[in-house]
């Protein structure tokens, strides 16, 4: 076993919920949490949705939310939540630590979670209690379980919906939430799951993927779902392999249990490097891990009936009208999906004000923010409100596209800054690019490190993030830089980037993609797509492109190489 199998083996990894209650009751500092339970106490605090800052003293906590789907009750109580508690102390800035954000923020995530920093472990338990008033959890987060199960952001409101998988999203998720026989994995156990016919959860890039079908059955025409298994990102990136199952939504927590057996059994627990289930499908091959979950389920799985995924989408901002008559909702734009506490629990009261007794506030996969059930007549004051004026539903396609995950500033792992550079980069590209008119989106995805947290091997442009040493005439800058992908999407025409250019410059990167733009514009096919035009165009060619701009593109090496 590794280090961290070891840590789970000394003490169950759910334990670690009582000990917060401890450590916050007698005010223990780092140093004494860790004199108290060893250094594995830092694994296990994950299954409380608990990571440690880089700043020591701090957490931040994930608030996992299925399907990202939350009541204008729980809304505002995640705000307000943010407001009182993500508060950074004086001797790191206080109200002005972050100089766009300032603090008492939040963190819409790709995976429906809310993130929060500066939280303190006296305060968790306070936190606790709001949430408990209101159905929210934060148990299992994080750490080697089951994680924030995914749906459709839209579920029960889009035609294109084949049909509303909430409550499927919900029955998986209470399931496996403090399930101690599940609880240790050999890693982290990443599901989605949807009725809607354009993927919008992304299956294809998760452990497990349940998404629409229809099969005959008896004489009738049943609704239920295809199975994909051993997506994922980060190293050795995978697309998941279709099962040929067919599995009744009543049947899907038995059926996502039984996968959760499999990778239990048979997942390697020795090497943290290759643990993820992805790399046992890819070790097994589909058919083999087919029957191995067969093995395991206690219900009958029939045979693959008729897929109804006709595309990928991932997309939800603007004012859309719902199948419900005379309502709509409306997808706000957040970039890099931060925003203030005081702004989120300010949406929450608007969904509530101008919504229907039905409204909710949904999170999706591109950490953006959905308000449902407005009428149509409310949707103008909903738009007049400050915190809309400023995460507009109609904003340029760079804003429109750009994903940040956290960064340096708080990740211990990532190695530039992100969310900032997010921020401004999409606001500076939508100003200076004039991308055709008929692309409403380009999917610019920033990860500060190799972890694909932003998930830049399926966006249009991608970033990883590295340190660059400059091939000046001393050779001695060192610099924020990264790597440069192209082409990347999910769908029909699913395909991973290709990493074009490496240890770029971060200030050379904006000439650089104009560069590549103006080539687009020029070159491109009766409705080509960004990332289409990308394959089509050999990557030398890109690579040449790129290092046309006025910028040393080109001009370093990767630190320590």
């Amino acid at each position: 076993m590794n280090e961290t199998e070891r840590h789970k083996q000394n003490k169950h990894p759910l334990d670690v919920i009582d000990d917060v209650y401890e450590y916050a009751a007698d005010g223990l500092t780092f140093e004494q949490i860790e004199e108290r339970a060893g250094g594995g106490e830092w694994e296990r605090l994950k299954w409380a949705g608990m990571y440690a800052q880089k700043q020591e003293g701090y957490f931040m906590i994930r608030t996992k939310v299925p399907g990202g789907n939350l009541t204008p009750e729980q809304a505002e109580v995640i705000g307000e939540c943010a407001a009182d508690y993500a508060v950074a102390p004086e001797e790191y800035g206080g109200t002005e630590q972050n100089e766009l954000w300032g603090d008492a923020y939040l963190d819409i995530t790709t995976r429906q979670d809310i993130q929060k920093h500066w939280i303190r472990v006296e305060d968790v338990p306070e936190l606790w209690e709001r949430y408990d008033e209101v159905g929210l959890t934060t148990v299992q987060g994080c750490g080697d379980s089951a994680r924030n199960v995914l749906g459709c952001p839209a579920a029960g409101l889009d035609d294109h919906e084949c049909f509303d998988a909430q409550p499927v999203v919900d029955a998986v998720s209470d399931f496996f939430t403090g399930n101690r026989e599940y609880a240790n994995l050999p890693r982290k156990f990443k599901l989605t799951i949807t009725g809607c016919a354009h993927d919008c959860a992304q299956s294809q890039i998760n452990d497990v993927g349940l998404v629409p079908a229809r099969k005959e059955l008896g004489g009738d025409h049943r609704y239920g779902f295809h199975a994909r298994v051993g997506g994922g990102l980060s190293d050795g990136p995978r697309m998941a392999s279709e099962l040929d199952v067919f599995v009744h939504p009543e049947d899907a927590v038995e059926f996502c249990r039984a996968v959760a057996q499999t990778f239990k059994e048979l997942g390697d627990r020795n090497n943290r490097g290759v643990c993820r289930m992805r790399y046992l499908v890819e070790q097994l091959g589909a058919e083999r891990f087919e029957e191995a979950v067969r093995e395991r389920c206690t219900v009958d799985l029939p045979d693959g009936g008729r897929s109804l995924t006709v595309g990928y989408r991932g997309d939800h901002v603007g004012v859309r009208d719902q199948k419900q008559d005379g309502l709509q909702y409306v997808g706000f734009n957040v970039i890099a999906g931060r925003m203030g506490g005081d702004e989120f629990a300010a949406a929450a009261r608007a969904a509530r004000e101008y919504g229907t007794e039905n409204a909710s506030v949904r999170l999706a996969t591109d950490q953006n923010f959905l308000i449902t059930h407005v009428p149509e007549e409310n949707v103008d004051d909903l738009l007049e409100e400050p915190f809309a004026r400023e995460y507009q539903p109609d904003p340029g396609p760079f804003s429109r596209g750009a994903v940040g995950c956290t960064g340096n500033e708080f990740c211990n792992y990532a190695i530039i800054e992100t969310k900032k550079r997010t921020r401004r980069w999409a606001r500076e590209l939508d100003e200076r690019i004039d991308v055709p008119d008929d692309i409403e989106a380009i999917r610019m995805h920033m990860s500060g490190c190799s972890a694909s947290c932003a998930q830049p091997q399926i966006a249009d442009i991608g970033f990883r993030g590295e340190t660059v040493k400059l091939d000046d005439e001393d050779g001695s800058d060192i610099v924020e830089g990264m790597d440069v992908g192209l082409g990347g999407s999910l769908g029909a025409d699913n395909e991973f980037l290709d990493w074009i250019e490496s240890a770029v410059p971060a200030d050379a990167v904006i000439p650089a993609l104009e560069q590549l733009f103006d080539a687009y514009a020029d070159g491109r096919e009766d409705g080509e797509r960004f990332y289409g035009w990308c394959r089509r165009v050999d990557n030398d060619r890109l690579r040449t492109i790129m290092q046309g701009a006025e910028a040393p593109v080109a001009g370093g090496v990767a630190h320590g190489d």
